[in-house]
C-alpha cells in the first residue's frame, strides 16, 4: 500500500473528514500534529508552497493538497490507484 502522510491540527473538522475517508478505503498514514507549529509545519510549508491551511495530504510522496482536493480526486475514481501503488 502507499505511503500516506497528513498534516493535521487539532478540533480540524476537514483534517478528521480527509483522515476517515482515508480510513474508509483502508489506508494507514502518518498523521503529523502541527497545532503548535514547530519543524513539521516549516516542513509542510516546504512541501506544500503556498498552502498553509491543513489537511495537507502526501500519498507517495505527492502532494494530493486539502480534504476538498482529496474528496474530489476520489469521486473521479483517482484515490484508489494511488492508494494501491
Amino acid at each position: 500500500m502507499a505511503k500516506v502522510e497528513i498534516y493535521t491540527k487539532a478540533f480540524c473538522p476537514y483534517c478528521t473528514r480527509a483522515k476517515q475517508l482515508l480510513s474508509s478505503k483502508g489506508a494507514t498514514f502518518e498523521e503529523y500534529d502541527i497545532t503548535m507549529g514547530g519543524p513539521k509545519r516549516a516542513e509542510m510549508l516546504d512541501r506544500a508552497p503556498g498552502r498553509t491551511t491543513v489537511p495537507q495530504i502526501f500519498i507517495d510522496g505527492r502532494h494530493i493538497g486539502g480534504s476538498d482536493d482529496l474528496a474530489a480526486l476520489d469521486r473521479k475514481g483517482g484515490l484508489d490507484p494511488l492508494l494501491a501503488a
